[in-house]
Protein backbone atom coordinates (compact mmCIF):
# COMPACT_ATOMS: atom_id res chain seq x y z
CA UNK A 1 0.00 0.00 0.00
CA UNK A 2 1.57 3.68 -1.01
CA UNK A 3 1.77 5.78 1.64
CA UNK A 4 -0.25 8.08 0.58
CA UNK A 5 -3.00 5.62 0.94
CA UNK A 6 -2.60 5.59 4.57
CA UNK A 7 -4.91 6.99 6.77
CA UNK A 8 -1.99 7.89 9.44
CA UNK A 9 1.72 9.00 10.01
CA UNK A 10 2.42 7.21 13.31
CA UNK A 11 -0.25 5.12 15.54
CA UNK A 12 1.34 4.88 19.36
CA UNK A 13 0.19 1.32 20.46
CA UNK A 14 -0.01 0.99 24.53
CA UNK A 15 -0.80 5.17 24.30
CA UNK A 16 -2.34 4.33 27.47
CA UNK A 17 0.60 3.00 29.32
CA UNK A 18 3.62 4.57 31.27
CA UNK A 19 5.59 4.77 28.37
CA UNK A 20 2.79 5.15 25.59
CA UNK A 21 1.94 8.10 27.89
CA UNK A 22 5.49 9.91 27.55
CA UNK A 23 5.57 8.98 23.73
CA UNK A 24 2.36 10.65 23.06
CA UNK A 25 3.00 13.94 24.90
CA UNK A 26 6.78 13.88 23.24
CA UNK A 27 5.29 13.74 19.98
CA UNK A 28 2.55 16.11 20.78
CA UNK A 29 5.29 18.75 21.12
CA UNK A 30 7.62 17.75 18.79
CA UNK A 31 6.32 15.97 15.91
CA UNK A 32 6.20 18.52 12.55
CA UNK A 33 3.01 20.04 11.82
CA UNK A 34 0.71 17.50 9.74
CA UNK A 35 1.88 14.61 10.81
CA UNK A 36 -0.71 12.45 10.78
CA UNK A 37 -0.99 10.80 14.26
CA UNK A 38 -3.52 7.95 16.00
CA UNK A 39 -3.43 6.27 19.86
CA UNK A 40 -4.21 3.19 19.69
CA UNK A 41 -4.54 0.53 22.96
CA UNK A 42 -7.02 -2.27 24.11
CA UNK A 43 -9.54 0.82 25.67
CA UNK A 44 -10.54 3.64 23.40
CA UNK A 45 -12.11 5.21 26.30
CA UNK A 46 -8.23 5.07 28.34
CA UNK A 47 -6.82 6.26 25.32
CA UNK A 48 -8.72 9.13 24.55
CA UNK A 49 -8.80 10.27 28.32
CA UNK A 50 -4.96 10.32 27.54
CA UNK A 51 -5.22 12.18 24.66
CA UNK A 52 -7.47 14.85 26.23
CA UNK A 53 -4.66 15.44 28.24
CA UNK A 54 -2.02 15.97 25.79
CA UNK A 55 -1.42 19.65 24.61
CA UNK A 56 -3.80 21.37 21.67
CA UNK A 57 -1.71 19.85 18.91
CA UNK A 58 -3.15 16.32 19.95
CA UNK A 59 -6.74 17.38 19.79
CA UNK A 60 -7.63 16.12 16.68
CA UNK A 61 -5.97 12.65 17.36
CA UNK A 62 -7.72 9.81 16.54
CA UNK A 63 -8.50 7.25 18.74
CA UNK A 64 -8.16 3.02 17.97
CA UNK A 65 -8.60 -0.33 19.82
CA UNK A 66 -6.98 -2.80 19.53
CA UNK A 67 -6.16 -6.19 21.87
CA UNK A 68 -2.72 -7.74 21.08
CA UNK A 69 -5.02 -10.94 20.97
CA UNK A 70 -6.75 -9.71 18.20
CA UNK A 71 -4.83 -10.11 14.67
CA UNK A 72 -7.94 -8.62 12.81
CA UNK A 73 -7.82 -5.87 14.74
CA UNK A 74 -4.37 -5.51 14.77
CA UNK A 75 -3.94 -5.98 10.86
CA UNK A 76 -6.74 -3.30 10.84
CA UNK A 77 -4.57 -0.82 12.54
CA UNK A 78 -1.27 -1.51 10.87
CA UNK A 79 -2.86 -1.28 7.57
CA UNK A 80 -3.53 2.53 8.24
CA UNK A 81 -0.47 3.43 9.15
CA UNK A 82 3.12 3.96 7.62
CA UNK A 83 4.49 3.30 11.37
CA UNK A 84 3.55 1.14 14.57
CA UNK A 85 5.55 2.74 17.29
CA UNK A 86 4.69 -0.13 20.13
CA UNK A 87 5.04 0.64 24.10
CA UNK A 88 3.09 -2.96 24.79
CA UNK A 89 5.35 -5.24 27.00
CA UNK A 90 5.96 -7.87 28.03
CA UNK A 91 7.25 -8.10 24.74
CA UNK A 92 7.56 -11.86 24.64
CA UNK A 93 3.73 -11.71 25.89
CA UNK A 94 2.29 -9.16 23.85
CA UNK A 95 4.48 -7.80 20.90
CA UNK A 96 4.35 -10.82 18.35
CA UNK A 97 1.01 -10.40 16.64
CA UNK A 98 1.82 -6.87 16.41
CA UNK A 99 5.28 -7.16 14.66
CA UNK A 100 3.53 -9.86 12.22
CA UNK A 101 0.41 -7.81 11.63
CA UNK A 102 3.19 -4.82 10.75
CA UNK A 103 4.97 -7.63 8.81
CA UNK A 104 2.04 -8.36 6.38
CA UNK A 105 0.92 -4.87 5.79
CA UNK A 106 4.31 -3.45 5.14
CA UNK A 107 4.39 -1.35 7.77
CA UNK A 108 7.03 0.11 9.64
CA UNK A 109 7.45 -1.01 13.32
CA UNK A 110 9.44 0.33 16.34
CA UNK A 111 9.74 -0.91 20.11
CA UNK A 112 11.45 -0.38 23.21
CA UNK A 113 12.18 -4.26 23.95
CA UNK A 114 15.32 -5.65 25.84
CA UNK A 115 13.98 -8.83 25.35
CA UNK A 116 16.57 -10.88 23.63
CA UNK A 117 14.89 -13.87 23.13
CA UNK A 118 11.46 -11.87 21.61
CA UNK A 119 13.80 -9.62 19.32
CA UNK A 120 15.28 -13.75 17.52
CA UNK A 121 12.02 -15.05 17.57
CA UNK A 122 10.50 -11.84 15.85
CA UNK A 123 13.56 -12.23 13.17
CA UNK A 124 13.41 -16.17 12.95
CA UNK A 125 9.39 -15.21 12.28
CA UNK A 126 9.08 -12.23 10.49
CA UNK A 127 12.13 -10.76 8.80
CA UNK A 128 11.13 -12.84 5.15
CA UNK A 129 7.62 -11.78 5.34
CA UNK A 130 8.74 -8.07 5.91
CA UNK A 131 11.43 -7.97 3.17
CA UNK A 132 9.00 -8.82 1.07
CA UNK A 133 6.24 -6.41 2.00
CA UNK A 134 9.01 -3.79 2.79
CA UNK A 135 8.50 -2.96 6.31
CA UNK A 136 11.00 -2.46 8.47
CA UNK A 137 11.27 -3.46 11.89
CA UNK A 138 13.38 -1.95 14.49
CA UNK A 139 13.38 -2.73 17.65
CA UNK A 140 15.22 -1.35 21.20
CA UNK A 141 14.56 2.02 20.42
CA UNK A 142 15.69 3.89 23.24
CA UNK A 143 16.48 0.11 25.00
CA UNK A 144 16.13 -0.27 29.04
CA UNK A 145 17.11 2.86 30.65
CA UNK A 146 16.30 1.89 34.07
CA UNK A 147 18.75 -0.60 34.86
CA UNK A 148 22.01 1.31 33.33
CA UNK A 149 20.94 4.40 35.35
CA UNK A 150 20.62 2.35 38.58
CA UNK A 151 23.98 0.74 38.02
CA UNK A 152 25.59 4.77 37.34
CA UNK A 153 23.50 5.56 40.65
CA UNK A 154 25.16 2.67 42.49
CA UNK A 155 29.04 3.19 41.27
CA UNK A 156 28.51 6.81 42.15
CA UNK A 157 28.08 5.97 45.27
CA UNK A 158 30.56 3.60 45.69
CA UNK A 159 33.35 5.68 44.57
CA UNK A 160 32.74 7.88 47.22
CA UNK A 161 34.89 7.57 50.10
CA UNK A 162 33.65 6.07 53.39
CA UNK A 163 32.22 8.62 55.69
CA UNK A 164 32.50 11.68 53.22
CA UNK A 165 29.07 12.96 52.30
CA UNK A 166 27.54 13.23 49.07
CA UNK A 167 28.33 16.41 47.44
CA UNK A 168 25.47 16.05 44.90
CA UNK A 169 23.68 13.10 44.52
CA UNK A 170 23.37 11.27 40.77
CA UNK A 171 20.02 12.75 38.48
CA UNK A 172 18.19 11.59 35.56
CA UNK A 173 15.87 12.81 33.71
CA UNK A 174 13.55 10.42 32.67
CA UNK A 175 10.62 12.57 32.13
CA UNK A 176 10.34 16.02 32.22
CA UNK A 177 9.34 17.35 35.80
CA UNK A 178 11.32 14.97 37.53
CA UNK A 179 14.94 16.34 38.99
CA UNK A 180 15.69 13.32 40.76
CA UNK A 181 15.90 9.45 39.34
CA UNK A 182 12.55 8.15 38.35
CA UNK A 183 12.74 4.40 39.22
CA UNK A 184 9.62 2.83 38.97
CA UNK A 185 9.62 0.63 36.35
CA UNK A 186 6.79 0.85 33.75
CA UNK A 187 4.23 -2.38 34.31
CA UNK A 188 5.34 -4.59 31.19
CA UNK A 189 8.97 -3.68 32.35
CA UNK A 190 7.53 -4.84 36.39
CA UNK A 191 6.35 -8.05 34.50
CA UNK A 192 9.31 -9.57 32.93
CA UNK A 193 9.36 -11.20 29.81
CA UNK A 194 8.07 -14.80 29.25
CA UNK A 195 10.23 -17.19 27.73
CA UNK A 196 8.98 -17.88 24.73
CA UNK A 197 7.48 -21.33 22.99
CA UNK A 198 10.95 -23.02 21.86
CA UNK A 199 13.24 -21.60 24.28
CA UNK A 200 14.49 -23.04 27.30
Amino acid sequence: MADNARTYDIVVYGASGFVGKLLAGYLAEHAPPGTRIALAGRSRARCAEVRDGLPEAARDWDVLEADAGDPPALDAIAGQTRVVATTVGPYARYGMPVVEACARAGTHYADLTGEVLFVRDAIDRVDALARETGARIVHACGYDSIPSDLATMLLARRRRPPGRPARREPQGRLQRGHDRLDARAARGTARGPRTPPGHR
